[in-house]
């Protein structure tokens, strides 16, 4: 069975199909192993985290933002112990913080905050004034959330803290810590949440980094020049830049366009896009920019479903 990349372009556009069925093959995703990448957070660093917590709350019992503050900078992990809790992203978080405190806490602080304590987990915070009064104001609204039970918000909603931990307030971590979380509620919070969720969320770029990175490994050991474009830059003659341009963006000549994906959805985005580079290319012919080659370098079951 032959590959695209291994024949003329004419006997491609002549027998389509037999050429996909081979792409579709050698399809395959690796999702049951993730990276672990920068800033993973080992259990017995977390656990130290929530016993910490634990113990200055007196078993959960007295979830006070003073107590809870004081504990954080000497084991900053509780911070990422209670947003998990609350199950809040930073952002989120930094929100509800905001507006249930008065005290200007931006989205960015906290990515940051959270990012700093999972690298450097047993790094004590910064004494500094701001320091001090945005991770209380952080404290205090998380603890006026886990002292109180779900407010009602009607049949057609479901509230944020209604979890088998949080929804009947501190009595109910209470419990929970006591006694242990039943099995069948865990797995049912993990289905409405998906397992890993927030890990996978953040190492989504590196597994697309491995395949730009075969890409490069390829293109150097051939001595071909290349310029791999950064997220979010604009290349001008381009309305969506290619991952890779071969030269460079002044002349050229082959664009790359990569992308690993089990997900339907993102496989259809990115094939829009490498039609849409080939659009780009035939406009271009004897314009701003000269004709290029577009070149799609896929990986993943996502891309099984879309044949078309």
């Amino acid at each position: 069975m032959k590959y695209p990349f291994e024949a003329p372009f004419a006997e491609v556009e002549a027998e389509p199909d037999l050429f996909i069925s081979s792409v579709f093959s050698c399809l395959e995703s690796e999702f049951l192993a993730m990276p672990k990448g920068e800033g993973f957070v080992d259990y017995p660093v977390f656990e130290s985290g929530y016993e910490s917590l634990k113990r200055a709350t007196n078993g959960f019992k007295d979830i006070d933002s003073w107590s809870v503050t004081k504990a954080a900078f000497q084991n900053p992990m509780i911070i990422i112990v209670l947003r998990t809790m609350l199950g809040f992203t930073p952002p989120e978080w930094a929100y509800v913080t905001t507006q249930r405190t008065g005290v200007e806490v931006s989205q960015g602080y906290v990515l940051t905050l959270d990012r700093n304590i999972r690298m450097l987990p047993m790094l004590e915070l910064s004494n500094s004034r701001i320091t001090r009064e945005r991770v209380g104001a952080l404290a205090d609204a998380a603890c006026q959330l886990l002292n109180l039970p779900v407010p009602e918000v009607g049949p057609d909603k479901i509230h944020r803290l209604d979890k088998a931990d949080t929804s009947t307030g501190s009595s109910g971590i209470v419990s929970l810590s006591n006694i242990g979380v039943p099995y069948a509620m865990l797995l049912y919070e993990r289905f409405l949440g998906r397992p890993f969720a927030g890990h996978r969320d953040s190492v989504s770029e590196l597994v697309g980094d491995s395949l730009e990175s075969a890409i490069e490994d390829v293109l150097t050991k051939a001595g071909i020049s290349y310029r791999k474009t950064k997220r979010a830059e604009r290349i001008a003659g381009f309305d969506q830049k290619p991952d890779f341009i071969i030269p460079s963006e002044f002349n050229p000549q082959v664009v790359i366009e990569a992308k690993i994906t089990v997900d339907d959805g993102t496989a259809r985005d990115k094939v829009t896009r490498v039609q849409h580079l080939a659009e780009i290319s035939k406009m271009n012919i004897s314009k701003i920019l000269p004709g290029f080659e577009v070149i799609a370098c896929i990986g993943g079951r996502g891309f099984g479903v879309r044949r078309d």
